[in-house]
């Protein structure tokens, strides 16, 4: 069986936590599937990619994550996280995706 690219593991992460959060009015709940998936992708991305890749997407992670609040007072909140997350994507799939 083919392992899910890491850069869908990270989106899902990023729209998943959201979503959750969103719908069951539970943030607590949203950011224990975006820390799941955030620890998930950046495992393999340290299997794929390499330490330093690790940590530089996992900081990528993260800061979309924070991004996405300020940047969600600007132009809305799904467009906010679709966007960082978006990237981030493209990022993983750039450093350790593409690899493979």
């Amino acid at each position: 069986m083919a392992k899910a690219p890491t850069a869908l593991v990270a989106a899902s992460g990023l729209v998943g936590g959201y979503g959750v959060a969103r719908w069951t009015g539970k943030r607590q709940l949203g950011g224990a599937v975006l820390a799941v998936a955030g620890a998930a992708a950046a495992q393999r991305w340290r299997r794929q990619a390499g330490g330093t890749a690790s940590g530089v997407l996992t900081a990528a992670y993260v800061a979309a994550f924070a991004g996405a609040h300020p940047l969600a007072k600007k132009v809305g909140a799904w467009p906010a996280v679709f966007g960082v997350t978006g990237a981030v994507a493209l990022a993983s799939w750039a450093v350790a995706d593409r690899r493979g």
